[in-house]
């Protein structure tokens, strides 16, 4: 046959969807997960800190209240930026200290180290501390919760009570104020989440263990705007650094560990985000799971019943009619020849595969019927049949061998 067509084992519509609808309907449950995650995520995570966002989480409220005390207030994002406007009077707060690279931080502590401003970091760990703090250790985090000062430093007196925890410092250098120490409790030494250096160039370095105090949902509760605006509004400008990963300086050192430098070429996994690295892991995972799942067997192999039963006779009369309509009388004749050698091959104390050789089988059969050989090629390895007339007579003469054989 010169084409292909449909056969009874094809699926149709109705089985490729039962067979898919599993997997269909997983899928988009991943989909709405995770487009319902996002949007209650976004909610709480949406301008965190960030003092143009009226969000709980945002820092506007803080934001108006040091413009009205004539705080000039400019958002930047690149540690260009922020290095650039450092000065005496300038306070430089940092949202996210280990968010930058090695080379971020030293470029930023070269240009605050210089200058007799004010740097304030929230909840630098110690991936940041090195470079950004020399000399001061991060212990374990305390709980956040309304603490006194219990220092002696002048803005956390007059702030009194605020929302403070979370990271916990400590420091060998003699000069160093260290408010709102934590719990107290044996497995938590009593360390300050507050704690404010000054450098050789006549500023200082402020350390806050959280940055809940700054956010507009804690900010008008015990003393936290106090001590915000103290801290932020002790000089004229303020430049709100909020890391981020457009930063040219982080783009060409995305591979790069915080507080770690990178010398040499890079390769092109350590230019790729960590997130997509995560989710082409995922994704992997995703489908090694999905392809166990298709692909798994819960007991043996069930047998179906075929789609339609077709009679041993039918079958013959189709293969006559196709030889027939083809006027293949050599392959018929063949066919027949070929069949008949092996009905009588069992009869005659020959195998199957002697049954096929000239050889064997003649010998055989004059043997049993007493005939001439010659007689006998001609009828089981003879020259295919002229007409239909003769195809016909030699599947009677075949039928007729047999029988001798049997009842001689």
């Amino acid at each position: 046959m010169t084409g292909t067509s449909a056969t009874s084992l094809s699926l149709t519509g109705r089985q490729v969807w039962t067979r898919a609808r599993g997997l269909l309907l997983a899928v988009l449950l991943l989909v709405v997960a995770g487009i319902t995650m996002a949007a209650l995520r976004s909610g709480t995570h949406h301008g965190a800190l960030d003092p143009r966002s009226a969000d709980p989480a945002g820092s506007r409220a803080l934001a108006e209240l040091l413009k009205a005390q004539g705080v000039s207030i400019r958002v930047v994002t690149t540690v260009g930026d922020a290095s650039d406007a450092a000065g005496p009077g300038v306070t430089i707060l940092l949202t996210d200290p280990d968010l930058l690279t090695g080379s971020q931080q030293a470029t930023l502590a070269t240009a605050t180290g210089s200058a007799s401003g004010r740097t304030v970091l929230l909840s630098p760990g110690p991936a940041s501390l090195d470079a950004l703090a020399p000399g001061v250790t991060a212990e374990d985090p305390a709980r956040i919760s309304a603490r006194d000062p219990r220092c002696d430093y002048a803005p956390a007196r007059r702030a009194g009570d605020v929302t403070l925890g979370g990271e916990r410092y400590s420091t060998d250098a003699a000069e160093a104020d260290g408010c709102y120490p934590g719990d107290g409790l044996p497995s938590l030494p009593s360390l300050p989440s507050l704690l404010r250096l000054n450098t050789a160039s006549g500023g200082d370095t402020v350390l806050l263990g959280s940055s809940d105090l700054l956010r507009n949902e804690h900010l008008d509760e015990h003393g936290n705007a106090s001590l915000a605006l103290q801290l932020l509004g002790s000089r004229p400008e303020l430049i709100w650094y909020m890391p981020s990963l457009n930063d040219p300086a982080a783009a060409g050192q995305s591979g790069e560990t915080p507080g770690e430098e990178t010398d040499g070429e890079q390769s092109f996994l350590d230019l790729v985000p960590s997130g997509w690295l995560w989710a082409a892991l995922q994704l992997t995972l995703a489908a090694v799971l999905a392809a166990v799942w298709r692909g798994r067997r819960l007991g043996p192999l069930v047998t179906e019943r075929l789609p339609v039963a077709v009679r041993a006779s039918e079958a013959t009369e189709g293969r006559a009619r196709l030889y027939h309509k083809a006027n293949a009388r050599d392959r018929a004749a063949a066919s027949l020849r070929s069949a008949a050698r092996a009905r009588l091959a069992p009869q005659l104390g020959v195998s199957t595969a002697d049954a096929q050789t000239p050889a064997v089988l003649l010998p055989a059969v004059a043997a049993q019927l007493d005939r001439p050989e010659r007689d006998i090629h001609d009828l089981l390895f003879g020259p295919p049949p002229a007409d239909n007339t003769s195809l016909v007579l030699l599947a009677d003469q075949l039928d007729a061998l047999e029988r001798e054989v049997r009842t001689a």
